[in-house]
């Protein structure tokens, strides 16, 4: 028997670094810049207006007041866009635009609410200090500067922001394409129905949400019988198209383990890891194709998927924080777990006003199969190796789903 944190170290080494592509920005969401990106112009990339007013030098408007306004000529309009700005002559004023550029001479703009609106001539009720509403070129990026290090998860304003500097592509890390298996002769799928014996099939389809939900391209093959033959035949065709296998069941100690029986001694270890529950894992290659081997019950899926493979795929994403956020909190009931094993029992957390550290209660019990409580759970509750008894009262790791 291994750790968890053994068969996780495992699994990450297995995935390794995906490759770094040249993707469209406009595809890059969710995705890891695999290169830092440098900015080509600066940004804002000339002065401009902070505010719809007018252009001004700020010494002819001071002393302005409501009481004693400032008149000016007007002389052009300065729309964004313009490109051709004439120069502001002492004296007077040139209406302008948000964004628009800063003309030559102005250092410092009034915005229309502080003046009468005229399009000839202005009367200005306020002074304005130079550099009052006015942008400068660079001051939020410079050119030639790292606007987005290597690293960087692009989320929208990562995004508008390597747009805003001019890159048409991104070298990113991109998802893998994953192969979903879920093995057992007793599975059939909707809306087939049940014979005495029988159950319908879900873990692919929850493998295959949270493995899109990283951005992964995901295949799922589906109730695959418990028959070395018939798994070859279902699962071998397709390794040249995929990046990674993930298969449920067939991993155990029982007398119709397919996964194991097929892939021993094929690239592929299977062991078991001190954690509950989840305990039959597998990793490996088999075809040169990396392939986690998870147990079939439900729960065991998705405990097993959060707890080495979720993270193993964002490492391999350059993710540099591959885990869920991890929080304290005061347990509402007593909980047991088996010495020398890291238990996971599914939590619903909150955070009462008044309470610092927030409380969790267990939904359901340790059993593997029930997936209704995990359904309802939106937290993963970690009693570590050497914890047998969990009081209630007492504080307990959290890992928010």
């Amino acid at each position: 028997m291994i750790s968890v944190d053994e068969h996780r170290a495992q699994v990450t080494e297995l995935l390794g670094k995906r490759p770094a592509v040249s993707r469209p920005v406009t595809e890059c969401a969710g995705l890891v810049l695999a290169e830092d990106v440098a900015a080509p112009v600066s940004l804002p990339p000339f002065d401009n207006s902070a505010m719809d007013g007018y252009a001004v030098r700020s010494a002819d408007v001071a002393g302005a007041s409501e009481d004693a306004p400032v008149e000016l000529d007007v002389g052009v309009d300065i729309p964004a866009g313009l490109t051709d700005v004439p120069a502001l002559p002492p004296g007077t004023a040139h209406r302008i635009m948000t964004g628009a550029p800063m003309p030559d001479g102005a250092d410092t703009v009034v915005m229309v609410e502080r003046t009468d609106g005229g399009t000839t001539r202005v009367r200005i009720h306020a002074e304005s200090a130079p550099g009052t509403h006015v942008r400068r070129a660079g001051e939020d990026v410079a050119a030639g500067t790292v606007a987005l290090e290597a690293g960087t998860v692009c989320g929208p304003a990562q995004l508008g922001l390597a747009s805003a500097v001019g890159r048409e592509t991104l070298a990113v890390f991109v998802p893998p394409r994953v192969l979903v298996v879920s093995t057992g002769t007793e599975l059939v799928l909707p809306p087939q129905p049940l014979a005495h014996g029988q159950i319908y099939e879900s873990n692919s389809v929850m493998l295959g949400g949270a493995l899109r939900a990283l951005g992964c391209e995901v295949t799922t093959v589906r109730s695959v019988a418990d028959d070395v033959d018939s798994f070859r035949a279902a699962i071998e065709p397709r390794l040249a198209d995929v990046d990674l296998v993930v298969t449920s069941g067939g991993v155990s100690a029982g007398a119709y383990e397919v996964v194991k029986d097929t892939l021993t001694g094929a690239g592929v270890t299977f062991t078991k890891v001190a954690v509950q529950p989840g305990g039959p894992q597998g990793c490996g290659t088999w075809d040169g194709v990396p392939v986690v081997t998870l147990p079939g019950n439900p729960v065991s899926v998705l405990v097993s998927f959060e707890a080495f493979l979720r993270p193993a795929i964002l490492s391999s994403l350059g993710h540099a924080d591959p885990d869920r956020t991890r929080v304290r909190a005061r347990l509402l009931e007593t909980l047991t777990s088996p010495q020398g094993k890291r238990q996971f029992r599914r939590g619903y957390y909150s955070h009462p006003d008044g309470d610092v550290t927030g409380v969790v209660g267990p939904r359901g019990g340790p059993a593997s199969h029930l997936l209704a409580a995990l359904s309802q759970a939106n937290c993963l509750i970690v009693l570590d190796e050497d914890t047998t008894e969990a009081p209630a009262d007492s504080e307990v790791d959290v890992l928010l789903l």
